[in-house]
Parts: C-alpha cells; structure tokens; sequence
C-alpha cells in the first residue's frame, strides 16, 4: 500500500534508526523525515539512505504550528511517527522552558494538524507518539511498569512527556483520532549522542578522561538495543491497536555501576589495554536533582498481542555498539566538537562530597 509517512525527529538516535527501517523495507511509502537539527539531530546518521527515491528531508521546528499546517497540506500525509523531543534529563532541569515548548506546545501542534488535515476521514490514517517509560516515576526495589501502572513524572523532561501522552489520548477521546503509544525503557546503540551514559563512556575511556557516575552507581534502568526498538514502532505501527499503549522493554535491568564496570571490561578488551584500565577512571559526582531510583518494563502486552521480543542480548548489543563507535571516529568527533563541549563541562565537572 502506498502511504506518505511524516517522521519527527528523524535524524536524531532513535527517529534515524526509525527511518532506514521504513525507507528500506517498505520502498512504496514515502517517508518525509521532520527534524529542526538542534544539537542531537545530525543528518550523517542518514547517509546510506539519503538519496533513495522514498525518502525525503525537511527542516523545520514543530513548536511553529503556521510552518506543520503547511507541512500536513504539502505533503497529504498518511500517517505520522512522532518522535522529536528533547529528551535528556540534566537538560530539563537546567532549561525546563525549552521542553515544555517541543515536548508539549509541539505535539499539540502535531495533533491538531492532523485532525485538520483528516477531516474527520480517518480510514487508514494512524498518529503513533513515541514515548518514556520515565513518565511513570521512579519503582521500589521490585515491581515493573505496565501499561496501567499511574503516571508520577518527576523531572521536567518526564513531565512534559506525561502531558504530551495524555494530550494523545484526549484527542483519541475527545475526536477520535486514530492514534497509539509506546513508552519505552532506555536504548543503546549506534548514532546515539554522547550525553547518555553509554557513549558517554565510550568516548570518555578513548581519550582516557574521567567517566561520571553519578550518586552511588545503583540507580536501575531496563535497556534496549535501538534496532529492537525500531522494529518493535514498526510493529505497532502497522499491527497496534488504535487508544491503546504499548510498554517497550528490553527484560535487561542493569545498574549503572554494573554497567559501567562490564562497559569498561568490553572496552579494555577492544582496545587491547590492560584489564582494569577502564575502571580507574571511574569518578563519581554530586548525584543530580530528582533522580528516579529505578525503572523496569513489563513488555509482556506487546510480546503476547503484537508477538515483539527482543532479539539480542544486552551483551552482544553492548559489544556491538562499542565497535561501531570505535570505528566510526569520524561521527564522534563531529557530534562532541563546539555546544556539546560547552554543556559538558559544565554538566559533569562537579565532584561528589
């Protein structure tokens, strides 16, 4: 079936995973990639698909509601995979005001464009929001989160989530337009900019700098290999359930002490350096405000109804993420030059008392 798909955010890590998907499996649809290129989008993750017939770039803010109704009459879309945010954290507590505006005024403006331009008409017509599982708040040292579990945002960025998700919903409820959630654990993987933990890590022990752990090390999280969340939207995008939300987890808790120390292991072995090098350079720093103790994935909805899984382990995902980015020096250099030097020092320069 021939359908024109708008993409949000799809130069950033997990939308340009999204994208090569889509472009290459699915030659008949087009696939209109929406991205404003602020500091996390980066058109080199694209490359290898850029000039394919199917797929086409557009720059541009999705918070300037006149540019996304000129968009929606433009390109007719069929379906849109919202993914654009800003997404990190540490970021949210220092500009709160910056994701309130993208996270929330942006997917408002999504939305409405597209009941506008459906008109009501929404045979085949599908708006999928792609969301955190950190909407949910912070777990004690059992339980996971389901798909019913209450919503308890505690940061900024988790918050405008939260309200983004519910805004979905209530135009589900309110006109009925056909829509879907995820809201999944953290991802790893290739293409992923250097603020997150693990290619933080990576690229910290390349150049033998300090790696930042903050608090204790024991806060939790679930992780997923990007591409296992890629095909896991592609599934619900053609198979989900219209107002109904899907849990996306990797059935993979780790520590981030835990991590780190088997990150470090993997990385003195690649690079052929003695076995405990990585570790010294494990520093921990003041622990940073509001930081959710755990988070765990009940994806058990999605395996049974949409038959998702996994297909790697978190070990071979890890091994393969730290060659791609040990060979691909070129990406890292250019993504942690200029801004992103500027926000690190002064996010991660602060010791623990």
């Amino acid at each position: 079936m021939n359908k024109t798909i708008l993409v949000t955010g799809g130069a950033g890590f997990i939308g340009s995973h999204v994208i090569r998907l889509l472009v290459n499996q699915y030659p008949k649809y087009q696939i209109v990639n929406l991205d404003k290129l602020t500091y996390a989008g980066n058109l080199e993750n694209l490359t290898d698909i850029e000039k394919l017939p199917n797929y086409t770039f557009v720059k541009g803010d999705i918070v300037d509601r006149t540019f996304i109704v000129g968009l929606f009459e433009q390109y007719e879309f069929d379906a849109v995979i919202h993914l654009a945010a800003e997404s990190h954290v540490d970021r949210s507590i220092t500009n709160p005001m910056e994701f309130i505006e993208t996270n929330i005024i942006g997917t408002v403006n999504l939305l409405h464009a597209a009941k506008q331009q459906w008109e009501e008409d929404y045979s085949d017509k599908l708006f999928y929001h792609v969301s955190t599982d950190e909407v949910y708040g912070t777990l004690g040292a059992t339980g996971l989160f389901t798909e019913t579990t209450a919503y308890d945002p505690r940061s900024p960025y988790s918050a405008s989530k939260a309200s983004s998700d519910h805004l979905v919903m209530a135009y589900y409820h309110t006109y009925g337009l056909p829509v879907v959630i995820s809201n999944c654990s953290n991802n790893y993987g290739a293409n992923q900019f250097p603020e997150k933990l693990i290619p933080l890590c990576i690229n910290n022990i390349k150049h033998k700098k300090s790696l930042p752990i903050y608090g204790d090390g024991k806060y939790t999280r679930d992780w997923l290999w990007v591409e296992d969340h890629a095909i896991a939207i592609n599934t619900i995008f053609h198979k989900g359930k219209h107002g109904e939300t899907y849990n996306i987890g990797g059935h993979n808790e780790w520590k981030n002490i835990d991590l780190v120390h088997l990150l470090c292991d993997i990385m003195d072995e690649e690079l052929k350096q003695e076995k405990g090098a990585s570790r010294e350079l494990i520093t921990f720093i003041k622990d940073r405000p509001g930081h959710d103790r755990r988070y765990a994935i009940d994806a058990t909805k999605v395996k049974n109804e949409l038959d998702w899984v996994p297909s790697i382990t978190f070990e071979e995902g890890l091994r393969a993420t730290v060659k791609w980015y040990l060979q691909n020096e070129k990406w890292l250099n250019n993504v942690t030059s200029g801004n992103y030097q500027k926000y690190y020092q002064t996010q991660y320069t602060t010791p623990s008392k």
